[in-house]
């Protein structure tokens, strides 16, 4: 596939699995060259070594994306090995579902230290290296949650709600930079999160799907990876400020009770 990303240089956090994973093979196979990190090493490697074993070019590192240190980490070994950064993708991210009286206050630290802090950091360090390229694009990974309220959910909307409002000033600042800035929203997408909460809320994958969308069905990591991948080609060179939908119609569609 050619979406006008060859030869970038792309970071991916949470790229072990999930929509992280369908997004690292997808840059990869439109000609990018990817850095695919993930708190556990040896699901990054594993993304890697699938691009690599296709021909593509991969780095694989182990990163906490809470740790400040670790983020000077992955930057440094990024322009070692590939020269310099062009697009970085805030993907990693935690999600609990719980009503507000039983959420901890180690649960809402955890999900804002990962959620928000960790886009925050990627954001702030990637920036020197996009300014050497003459731009780049940052796109951080928001969530249907982060507009639009539901039960047993707050925790997580109001981390995903920061991800989108911070997209929106980070883009007013950086624009002037040719530095592009948007989100991504997914709905629920076929992951281990969707498993998570169907054994939460007792439904099937294929009922959870009838509920939130108005296809009928739930998202699949791909669907939210064809979305990121433009938004970072040549393509999307004048889209920035805004979060993209891929939800299936969840957030502005009513869904059918039948």
């Amino acid at each position: 596939m050619d979406a006008h990303v060859k030869d970038k240089v792309v970071i991916i956090t949470g790229a072990g699995g999930g929509i992280g994973r369908a997004t690292a093979l997808r840059f990869a196979a439109s000609g990018a060259r990817v850095v695919a990190t993930d708190l556990d090493e040896k699901v990054a490697r594993a993304t890697a070594d699938a691009i690599d074993a296709a021909g593509g070019e991969a780095l694989a590192i182990a990163h906490d994306v809470s740790s400040e240190a670790a983020w000077l980490d992955v930057l440094g070994q990024a322009e070692e090995r590939f020269g310099g950064v062009d697009v970085l993708v805030n993907n990693a991210g935690i999600f609990i579902i719980a009503p507000i009286e039983a959420t901890t206050l180690d649960q809402w630290e955890k999900i804002m230290a990962i959620n928000v802090t960790g886009t925050f950091l990627g954001a702030k360090h990637v920036v020197p290296y996009l300014r050497q390229r003459g731009g780049g694009s940052i796109i951080n990974m928001s969530s249907v949650s982060g507009v639009r309220g539901s039960a047993n959910d707050a925790a997580y909307g109001a981390s995903k709600g920061a991800v989108t409002l911070f997209t929106m000033h980070l883009a007013a600042e950086l624009g002037p930079e040719n530095i592009r800035v948007n989100a991504v929203a997914p709905t629920l997408v076929r992951t281990a999160i969707a498993d998570y909460a169907a054994r939460e809320s007792g439904s099937s994958l294929e009922e959870l799907g009838r509920q939130v969308s108005v296809l009928g069905r739930l998202a699949e990591p791909d669907d939210v990876a064809a979305m990121v991948v433009f938004l970072a080609s040549e393509e999307a060179r004048y889209l920035t400020a805004s979060t993209y939908m891929v939800d299936g119609g969840q957030a502005w569609a009513a869904v059918s009770p039948s």
